[in-house]
Parts: structure tokens; C-alpha cells; sequence
């Protein structure tokens, strides 16, 4: 059998998601608090890896069990044993062949920028004091919909096979003291969001006029766009899937 696990996380203690040699993973915890839980070794496979500090709203995962699960009973002891920075929002029963990572539609993330000092958000929110132009910044970021190949905005040394990702969600609001970046995708590249976001940034404080978003995804070059914003305004905030890939 096979069930999905919906948590939460927030990244600053860990490496990222994914399970890495030589520092502590999302994953890496998940998977031990489970071994436990269940008396027997587990492999989780998450929805996508999020790089060292990124933090996750929603995240997916799942893992096999040849025995049926006492789902609540399972998310309460595992929210029991688990660090206060990982929660488990709910465990249910999917198709046998669903697959946490490759059957998800739809990826969300949000960055949080504040642009004056806030001693409650210095682990949640990038602090950026210079003035940025907010509606070039959403220019910019609505012709990201125009295209499909962003390999300049992906990280240099990667496996995947392709650079092609559709993005149904590019803008900006001003919400509380914050400006928040909103983008769904159907996939994103390692540091896709980042590299994005480092790149309107760039041109709202007018560095380069909206015009140069184009030359930038053209090129294909990582060197063309700006800089990755720090990992700790980063949210992975909601994954989709099919609606029929729960059995209960």
C-alpha cells in the first residue's frame, strides 16, 4: 500500500530536502521518525527537493507499508517525536503507482522581501533597504509567461533533461509590511525561483529596463540573470495533484 504524507517545515536548521552525505535533510528526519514509528526501514520521496534553507508550507511525500495504516494514529506520534520545525498536516492512502514527485500538476512558492528592519521576520523574509520600482517589477515578471525554456535561470551543474517548465502565475503583491513574489509552475529548476526572483529585483531598482527580461531567457545563459536572493524568503507554498489519486 501506498500513502502520502502532507508536512510543513521550516528550513533553516537543514541542508534542504533532500538526503545529503554529510548534512542533517528534511528527508533524512522524516525517514528515521518513520523507521521508528513503523519498526521497519522506509524510503520517502518527496515532491521535489528544496535547496538548505528554504522553508515549505506544503510539501508531499510517500512512502510504502504492506499493512493498512492507522492514519491519525501514525500523524500524531510522528508529530510526537518529530523536531519542532517539521509538522505532519496529514497521511492518507493514494493509488498504488502514485508518485509524490511525477504526478504533481502544479508547484507554488512564494519569496517574502521587507524592506525595513523587522526583528520578527529575519529568518522568514530577505531585508532589502533599497528602493525597488514594484510595477517594473511585475512587468517584468508577467513575461515570464510568454516562455517555456528558462535554462538561464537554472542552476549550471544539473541532470534534468529538459528546461522547459510552464509557468501559469508570475507577480508581486504588497501584503502586511511585505512584498511577496507569487509563481506556480507545472516543474521548477534547482534554484529556478531564486535566480527569478534575482532577476526582477535587479530590474525594479533599474539596473535594466523591463526589456532585458527577453534578452535574458533567450540567451539561455545563467551568467545573463542576476544573482539567487537568499534561501530564507522562500516558501514552497502548495503542490497540486489530480484529484483522483486519493482513495479516500
Amino acid at each position: 500500500m501506498r500513502y502520502f504524507i502532507e508536512l510543513s517545515y521550516f528550513g533553516k536548521a537543514y541542508h534542504g530536502w533532500q538526503n545529503q552525505p554529510n548534512s542533517i535533510s528534511v528527508q533524512e528526519v522524516l525517514e528515521e521518525n518513520l523507521c521508528k514509528v513503523l519498526r521497519s526501514k522506509k524510503e520517502v520521496v518527496g515532491a521535489g527537493r528544496t535547496d538548505a534553507g528554504v522553508h515549505a508550507r506544503q510539501m508531499f511525500a510517500h512512502f510504502d507499508h504492506p499493512e493498512v495504516i492507522d492514519e491519525a494514529l501514525l500523524k500524531y506520534k510522528l508529530n510526537s517525536m518529530l523536531p519542532k520545525d517539521i509538522a505532519i498536516a496529514g497521511i492518507f492512502e493514494v493509488r498504488s503507482d502514485a508518485h509524490a514527485r511525477f504526478d504533481a500538476v502544479s508547484r507554488s512558492y512564494e519569496y517574502h522581501i521587507v524592506q525595513e528592519k523587522d526583528a520578527f521576520s529575519q529568518d522568514f523574509a530577505w531585508l532589502l533597504k533599497q528602493k525597488i520600482d514594484f510595477d517594473k517589477m511585475n512587468e517584468a515578471a508577467a513575461i515570464l509567461k510568454d516562455y517555456t525554456n528558462f535554462k538561464c535561470f537554472s542552476k549550471s551543474r544539473t541532470d534534468v533533461r529538459t528546461y522547459n517548465c510552464r509557468i501559469d502565475r508570475a507577480e508581486w503583491k504588497k501584503e502586511d509590511n511585505k512584498l511577496v513574489f507569487h509563481i506556480t509552475a507545472d516543474r521548477f529548476l534547482r534554484n529556478m525561483v531564486r535566480a527569478i526572483v534575482g532577476t526582477l529585483i535587479d530590474i525594479g531598482q533599474n539596473k535594466y529596463p523591463v526589456s532585458r527580461m527577453h534578452e535574458i531567457i533567450e540567451s539561455e545563459e545563467r551568467g545573463e540573470a542576476g544573482a539567487s536572493v537568499p534561501a530564507r524568503g522562500l516558501y514552497l507554498t502548495g503542490i497540486e495533484y489530480p484529484e483522483n489519486i486519493r482513495i479516500k
